[in-house]
């Protein structure tokens, strides 16, 4: 504790009396913490012109108490950097305190959390109140015991954290007195300072008056009275009650400038009438800056002149283009001026100066975003010494005869501050609108301008500076205004400024600024070398002018004279840019400069016996410009040789902005993709931040940091609208009312629609261009009344080329570290918008989308892409065909390759989603739509939509086809894989329920090889789950279908896009030798063409391989297979079975079980003979038996076992369905008999012949027959018993007519016209004797071949000729030779 105490009473000795008084007056070297190594930019005077006043005024004397030798300027620049970084320090400190509110004692939490205050409000803000009273008399620690107790416990601590505050307000005290000294020593000493006279000190004097006005105001915001108050009782605290050395002085300084305006209206009354000329002098170049149309009409910044636009060079107004550089300037002289120095708004041209510059103000930027209501603090401080001033002049009306003009014009400003204020809410937006206008016409204009005449630039380069000095005020006060709320004079209700954050002129001015800065440093050599040229022919001017009779009569010493000849010797040697390489020339005129202020800071001195009036009368009667004019004019040019990055700095940069990003980037956003927005704009906003870092003081060094990183941010942000907009644009295109509206095709049932319309209308309607059902008609686009669209269109075509163009050409944006190349970003995003749009129409709001018109989609946003990637120097259809692979790849193709996929690759998104969407809702049907296999159309059908489409509409081969061409080889082999998974689930139910019911079924087989019908009734009724096995059964059917027309699909694709590829796997599938077992690169071969659909026998190897892979029918239950698939003819799914003559399909996808049994059967087989070899070979020790290739003969082998088991399965299966055939039991024959029929057809391993034996051809014939005699399609449904209704199907042609029909069974062939239908109630009394004639009329494809060589058979025809379709169970007459005749 007495460390920390002795610590602090060093700090507390360091801070005495005499210690600040000691830095008060040891000169600029007390403000080193506040000088940082950047240079102030707003003032004229450069950081060499600095130095070189400081040296200068060194040699004169180094304080103003020798004002004879000189001034000292250096202190003049050195007290505005330091009014900056008073002012950065006041502008962190309100940071750490959450912008506390001290005039109306409104403190947040924020601001009792920052750790600078003691969390002890009630007395802090009671200290703060009660000023300036002293802490002694508030008996605080009857206010807060706790608090007090507890400042008293932790004063040390509470002291370290407010002494740098404490200090920084001793500083600004220390500043008041050190600027009021120092301005009024200016104000005193120099003759001139009118702004075409002595403009350098002018700018530097002002700059000094404006940052004195500003960090006074500014301290308002500060805790001031809270600051001093707590950290003088915390002293007391800790030093036996003593207030600390500064107390009372600190306390007189808050208590004069409380309120601010107040001290400095009294501290700048003796500089008043001086500020009046100076704000005077200025006030034409104001005016003229307010005139929009003089300054369009007049071309003051226009490069060529607007009456005479043959004279390229426009010269009329150089000095005038120089002054406009400076308006800004002279507008915040005028503001600040007229506030604290109120009495000069009695002259008589002020009221119309004050007066334009309050109307198109609402706010006074006081440092950084920091400001303050301009038009209240006037009304406020201002009004009431107006009117002090008017009430003085009419009591003295009687007694001079000025005191009728002084009323006058005291009421003419009295009224002017109290209707300003209300003109300038309603106009100030719309004369900034105005002016924005017109620089973004002339700014465009000079772009083009020098573009076209680049040699034209150096000589404007006045005019310039000036376009851009302006747009830059404007661009700020723009951002300044938005979102302003200013109280109306006569009421308290606050009123929000209406400014459009919709306004495109910012954007062309950032754009045209950007344009102008890149021209200036482009050619900057070319200015360079202008500058040198007219500096050169300068120096001859000086030298004539210093010859003249009147210079020579001057008495000048020989110090000025001394300056002067070196003025001219430093103009005279310069580099001549015709002998060398301009941008090789390295050239420092800051000697040069300095030796021209030190002229000036002796001519302007009042004290010199050579002042400036002497140097003008001398040297003006040579009709030329005088002296003082040709050297600040060379001083002008001498700063574009050296110093041009500097002066454009200081005109085109927007680093200010930074304190307004956040409106920044809602402006943006608003603007840039709007109907007047521009894309090439957005290289402006984002350049913008490159100089957001340079607003950081060195005295705040964390700023850096902060000011860095927000300006990454702010680029991020801005790049990610910038993309977004991007994105809308393809998007905009990529949409129905885009490039979809231009693409409009038919449906083939909306072209029915449309066509049966127009049947039932005599005369359609071509005037419309939209169809009747509501969906446009192709060419609808051409109409008149759509050519807005298309025109938005065209628009939207040329913002997104343009935005590419401008992306791509765009330099890269460096911000500290950070480097952003806007081409990698545009490619990232329109691969990412991509990748989002397949994703997103993989599915629409219902369901799956249709494989088509996904393709569709994609190749119209692929072609979008196309179009911008024309104008990008990338190549962005790789990374479509990357994106499109990463959706697609979910694996390795089994077939081909041997690697497996990494564990952290998570791609194949896009694959999955639409393969699980086929298996659930095709294959499992879980929606319970009623999925449908239709053989003869090669698809799927549902009785109702599964999603939002019906099941035809995404499983039809050309459906799958786009399927294959959008996900390729890698979508081909994920749906193929879910396909044997979820069929292997199936096949081990097979074989679960062989394993389970091995004894029921032994049993069956005995007693139908022993023909007991009895016991196989009853064994077969022992059979568990035997519907569910069947259900299985027929879903794996189902899986195997699906997979048939993928694999065509597939080979259809393949043979489009590589057809030698495709020709070579039909060549080699046909000479792959046949062999049991097969070697695995053979294996392989196989499954690769299988995969293709080269393959005729598909089921069987594909069910071959889900065995082998997972280890199936390696029991020797598998050999009682024909059994178990013999017992499905006793189920009851029989029952309602229909066979469907459109379809040649059975209402329950029954087909779909034959082609399970036959590939079962076959695949199931191929595995245990292979099973079988493998150990034959391992029992002989690898030894080949002589004779036949054993290969072969083992898949000879499986085809005879193939054959003979299929064989049993039909003979057992017939033998069920006619041993189970009765009177009243006889609704499963006909789908059963069909069912066997469809098997030989199926299975490529059983002969049609096969099933005579069992099933002559006469009864299958008649079945067909009677199905396909009448165009519509009624089938034989469910049977009732009935006496009449003799089956009459057991009917068998001669033995001439039963020849083997073989495998000559046509194609199907045929039109479906509709869901499949049942019925069960039909006419029952028809007798048919259909000729085979006739039948070939009325059918001309089916399961049998009528052809020429066919016997005849007689039927008896219907003696009904008028019904509808055959009978569920006709009656047939057959020849007398057949077995069984019917009566």
């Amino acid at each position: 504790m007495a460390k920390s105490r002795q610590k602090s009473s060093n700090q507390d000795s360091s801070l005495s009396p005499t210690a600040a008084r000691s830095r008060e007056w040891d000169g600029p070297s007390r403000w080193a913490d506040y000088l940082g190594t950047e240079t102030n930019t707003a003032s004229p005077l450069s950081s060499t012109s600095s130095r070189n006043f400081g040296h200068d005024g060194q040699s004169q004397g180094s304080t103003p108490s020798q004002p004879h030798k000189g001034l000292n300027m250096q202190w003049v620049v050195q007290l505005t950097d330091v009014a900056d970084g008073l002012m950065a320090k006041m502008y962190r400190l309100n940071q750490l305190l959450d912008y506390p509110d001290p005039i109306n004692h409104v403190f947040s939490d924020g601001f009792w959390k920052a750790g600078v205050f003691p969390n002890h409000p009630r007395i802090c803000v009671l200290l703060s109140k009660k000023f300036p009273e002293h802490f002694s008399k508030l008996q605080l620690e009857r206010i807060d015991k706790i608090a007090w107790d507890s400042m008293q416990d932790h004063a040390e601590l509470h002291l370290q954290s407010l002494e740098p505050w404490v200090q920084l307000l001793l500083d600004l005290m220390v500043f008041r007195e050190q600027a009021l000294r120092l301005i009024l020593d200016l104000s005193s000493t120099v003759i001139t300072l009118l702004p075409h006279q002595n403009s350098l000190i002018l700018h530097a004097f002002m700059d000094l008056f404006c940052s004195f006005v500003r960090v006074n105001l500014f301290s308002e915001k500060m805790p001031r009275k809270m600051l001093l108050q707590t950290y003088n009782l915390l002293h007391a605290l800790s030093r036996n009650e003593r207030d600390c050395d500064f107390y009372h002085r600190l306390v007189q300084f808050i208590d004069s400038y409380d309120p601010p305006l107040k001290g400095l209206q009294e501290d700048l009354n003796f500089v008043s009438p001086r500020i009046g000329e100076v704000l005077e002098a200025v006030g034409p170049i104001i005016f003229l800056s307010t005139d929009t149309k003089k300054l369009r009409n007049e071309g003051f910044i226009s490069p060529y002149h607007p009456r005479f636009p043959d004279i390229l060079t426009n010269s009329a107004h150089p000095l005038r283009a120089q002054d406009l550089a400076n308006v800004t300037a002279y507008r915040e002289w005028v503001l600040f001026g007229y506030l604290v120095c109120p009495d000069e708004l009695r002259r008589v041209t002020s009221i119309d100066i004050a007066l334009v510059v309050l109307k198109e103000n609402l706010v006074l930027t006081l440092f950084r975003d920091e400001y303050i209501l301009l038009h209240e603090e006037y009304q406020l401080y201002v009004l009431p010494r107006i009117l002090e001033s008017k009430k003085m002049a009419k009591s003295g009306r009687t007694k001079q005869k000025e005191a009728d003009m002084e009323y006058n014009v005291a009421k003419q400003v009295e009224k002017m501050i109290s209707e300003v204020h209300e003109q300038a809410i309603l106009s100030c937006d719309a004369i900034h609108r105005e002016r924005r206008i017109l620089l973004k016409q002339e700014i465009g204009r000079m772009v083009l301008f020098f573009t076209d005449q680049p040699s034209l630039l150096a000589p404007n380069i006045q005019m310039v500076f000036s376009a851009l000095a302006l747009a830059q005020c404007e661009v700020i006060w723009y951002f300044q205004h938005v979102g302003v709320a200013s109280s109306k004079s006569k009421t308290t209700r606050v009123v929000p400024v209406d400014i459009d954050p919709n306004d495109p002129t910012i954007g062309f001015l950032l754009d045209g600024m950007d344009h102008l800065c890149c021209l200036v440093r482009k050619y900057i050599a070319a200015i360079r070398g202008y500058s040198l040229s007219y500096l050169s022919s300068c120096a001859g001017r000086i030298r004539f002018l210093l010859g003249t009779p009147g210079m020579v009569a001057l008495d000048i010493d020989a110090s000025l004279k001394g300056l002067l000849q070196q003025i001219v010797h430093h103009l005279e040697h310069l580099p001549k840019p015709q002998s060398e390489n301009i941008s090789a020339i390295t050239c420092d005129l800051s000697d040069f400069r300095k030796d021209w202020l030190s002229i000036l800071l002796m001519v302007t001195s009042s004290r010199s016996s050579i002042n400036i009036r002497h140097l003008e009368k001398a040297t003006v009667s040579t009709g030329k410009e005088g002296l003082l004019s040709e050297g600040n004019a060379a001083y002008n040019w001498s700063r574009c040789v050296d110093e041009l990055e500097s002066l454009l700095s200081k005109h085109g940069s927007l680093r200010k902005l930074y304190f307004y990003h956040q409106q920044l980037k809602v402006v943006f956003r608003n603007t840039m993709f709007g109907p007047e927005g521009r894309p090439q704009h957005c290289c402006a906003w984002l350049g913008i931040a490159s100089s957001f870092p340079e607003c950081a003081s060195p005295v705040v060094p964390e700023e850096v940091t902060k000011f860095g990183r927000d300006a990454v941010l702010y680029v991020e942000s801005l790049i990610e609208s910038i993309m977004g907009g991007l994105e809308g644009l393809i998007n905009i295109l990529d949409s129905e009312g885009g490039f979809g509206a231009l693409e409009n095709q038919l449906l083939p049932e909306q072209a029915a629609s449309y066509l049966n319309y127009a049947s039932r209308v005599s005369i359609p309607s071509y005037k419309s261009p939209k169809g009747t059902a509501g969906f446009p008609l192709p060419g609808h686009e051409s109409f008149p009344e759509n050519n807005s669209s298309i025109k938005m269109l065209e628009a939207a075509m040329q913002r997104l080329t343009n935005l590419c163009s401008v992306l791509n050409d765009m330099e890269p944006i460096c911000v500290l570290n950070h480097v952003f190349v806007l081409r990698e970003y545009m490619r990232e995003c329109i691969l990412g918008n991509f990748r989002r749009r397949l994703l997103g129409v993989l599915k629409t709001d219902n369901d799956l989308q249709r494989p088509s018109v996904l393709e569709s989609l994609i190749l119209r946003h692929v072609s979008i892409v196309h179009l911008a990637e024309q104008h990008i120097s990338m190549d962005i259809t790789q990374g479509i065909r990357e994106v499109l692979l990463s959706e697609a790849f979910s694996g390795p193709v089994s077939s081909l390759h041997l690697f497996e996929k990494p564990t952290d690759q998570h791609t194949g998104s896009a694959t999955e989603s639409v393969c699980n969407w086929y298996i659930e809702n095709i294959i499992k049907d879980v929606s319970g739509a009623g999925i449908l296999f239709v053989p003869i159309h090669k698809c799927f059908r549902s009785t109702r939509p599964v999603g939002g489409y019906f099941a035809e509409s995404v499983t039809d081969l050309s459906e799958l086809q786009a399927f294959v061409r959008i996900f390729g080889g890698y979508g081909v082999d994920r749906l193929d894989r879910m396909l044997k998974e979820h069929t292997a689930a199936l096949l081990n139910c097979i074989d679960t329920s062989l394993r389970s019911n091995r004894d029921v079924l032994e049993a069956v087989a005995s007693s139908l090889h022993a023909g007991d019908r009895i016991e196989r009734e009853a064994s077969m009724k022992q059979i568990v789950d035997l519907e569910t096995v069947i259900d299985f059964c027929i879903q794996a059917g189902l899986a195997l279908a699906f997979d048939r027309l993928l694999s065509e699909a597939s080979g259809a694709i393949l043979e489009e896009g590589a057809p030698l590829i495709h020709s070579l796997l039909t060549g080699v599938v046909n000479h792959l030798p046949d062999g049991v077992p097969e070697k695995e690169e053979i294996k392989r071969m196989r499954t690769v063409a299988n995969t293709a659909g080269v393959v005729n026998d598909h089921d069987s190897i594909w069910v071959r391989s889900i065995l082998e892979d997972v280890g199936g029918a390696s029991d020797g239950s598998w050999s009682l297979l024909p059994y178990l698939f013999a017992t499905f003819m006793t189920s009851n799914i029989w029952s309602t079975t229909a066979f469907n003559v459109d379809t040649e399909g059975f209402s329950n996808n029954i087909h779909c079980l034959a082609r399970c049994i036959s590939a079962v059967v076959a695949g199931s087989e191929f595995v245990r003979l292979e099973r079988e070899h493998q150990h034959r070979q391992s029992l002989s020790n690898g030894h080949a038996s002589e004779g036949m290739d054993p290969e072969l003969s083992g898949h000879m082998s499986a085809e005879a076992s193939i054959n003979s088991t299929l064989q049993l399965f039909v003979k057992l299966s017939a033998e069920m369905i006619l041993d189970s055939w009765s009177e009243t039991h006889r609704s499963h024959l006909v789908a059963q008999l069909i069912f066997l029929d469809q098997l030989c057809e199926i299975s490529p391993y059983l002969p049609r012949s096969s099933l005579e034996t069992h099933v002559p051809y006469a009864i299958l014939r008649s079945v067909y027959s009677h199905y396909y005699a009448d165009t519509p399609s009624t089938p034989l449904a469910i049977m009732n018993a009935s006496p009449r209704q003799s089956p009459a199907l057991l009917a068998h042609a001669s033995p001439v007519l039963r020849h083997p029909r073989g495998d000559s069974t046509p194609p199907y062939y045929g039109n479906d016209s509709g869901y499949f239908k049942g019925s069960s109630s039909h006419s029952q009394d028809h007798l048919y004797d259909a000729d085979i004639s006739s039948i070939r009329n009325t059918r001309r494809s089916g399961p049998l071949d009528y052809g020429a060589g066919r016997h005849k058979v007689k039927s008896v025809e219907s003696s009904n000729s008028g019904s509808t379709g055959p009978s569920p169970l006709p009656r047939f007459a057959v020849s007398r030779s057949g077995p069984l005749a019917y009566k």
